[in-house]
């Protein structure tokens, strides 16, 4: 069965349900897997982003806001 015909059996499927609670059910799955598509894709920053950013992490160096890698290294150790 191709991902169309499944759509439209699950749709119909869908209509036929009487439980508020199985809807409500689905409702939360189809949210959570829209998000986790839109997590997934790629959003790449603007140059102005990748500017700020990188003003962001020269400013912290010199105020000593950082951590070295042996700190990182130790802490998951």
């Amino acid at each position: 069965m191709n991902l169309e015909a499944r759509k439209i059996e699950f749709v119909q499927e869908f209509l036929k349900l009487q439980s508020e609670e199985a809807i409500s059910h689905l409702e939360k799955i189809l949210r959570k897997e829209k998000q986790a598509a839109e997590d997934r894709i790629f959003k790449p920053m603007t140059q102005d982003e990748v500017n700020k950013r990188i003003d962001q992490s020269e400013s912290d160096f010199r105020n000593n806001r950082f951590k070295s890698s042996s700190e990182l290294l130790a802490k998951y150790e």
